[in-house]
């Protein structure tokens, strides 16, 4: 077997074990323990109105005082409780205040999705996913979650693509990178009256206020294909 063939079959060899280790990476490796706080998930966050926003006096806990909070499995089975509710601390110099209840009105028209500001920390609750970013009590900066839509079902097991992220406010827009060193994938900050969302796949998303959750919205859409595996 001439020389080309033979590193031929070793770069194949690597390549595949490369895709086996980032398939496992994203299905199978275990998650960090789930540390929300479990009165957060078993409360109903659409009963809240979301226009009456918490005074960020510094009298309250600190982003540091609260566990981090992560999404339940694939998806909440309903929409939660705040995560931050009893935090006070400003928020950190150069962010914007886009705190409250957001749905859209146009890119991804119909989106509703929840932003908890406090310090340096944000959290998004949207369509059955927590995405939990900032200093805590229990975990790292980085989000430790998933992107909310099933991919298969094995052994009667749900199992969704895992996502982390940071959040770092750049220039007054809340920039979101992939695993904290990776690229930009989310950009959000306020454009008037409207939250503005980029999306990785270059759509742009702009929200307006709202103060109560949509009915529709209280439980999540199933997401994903699902296919069935043994």
């Amino acid at each position: 077997m001439s020389t080309f063939f033979k590193w031929s079959r070793r770069v194949i060899g690597i390549l595949f074990l490369i895709f086996l280790f980032i398939v496992w990476l994203a299905f199978f490796s275990p998650r960090p323990e789930n540390m929300t706080d479990p009165a957060v998930l078993a409360g109903d966050g659409s009963q809240i109105d979301y226009c009456a926003l918490p005074e960020l006096d510094g009298t309250g806990k600190r982003a540091v005082d609260i566990p981090k909070a992560n999404t339940p499995g694939c998806g909440y089975a309903h929409f939660p409780l705040p995560v931050l509710s009893e935090c006070t601390e400003p928020i950190v110099e150069g962010g914007q205040d886009i705190r409250g209840l957001w749905k859209a009105t146009s890119g991804k028209v119909g989106h509703v999705e929840r932003i908890e500001q406090c310090g340096a920390r944000t959290v998004v609750t949207t369509a059955g996913i927590i995405h939990d970013m900032g200093p805590n009590s229990t975990g790292g900066v980085t989000s430790n979650d998933t992107e909310g839509s099933v991919l298969f079902t094995l052994a009667g097991k749900e199992h969704c693509m895992r996502t982390s992220a940071s959040a770092v406010w750049r220039h007054r827009k809340l920039e979101f990178n992939a695993f904290k060193w990776g690229p930009v994938v989310v950009r959000r900050y306020l454009d008037g009256d409207q939250l503005v969302w980029e999306y990785a796949d270059g759509s742009v998303t702009r929200m307006n206020r709202i103060c109560q959750l949509p009915p529709e919205h209280k439980t999540p859409r199933p997401r994903g294909r699902r296919f069935k595996i043994f």
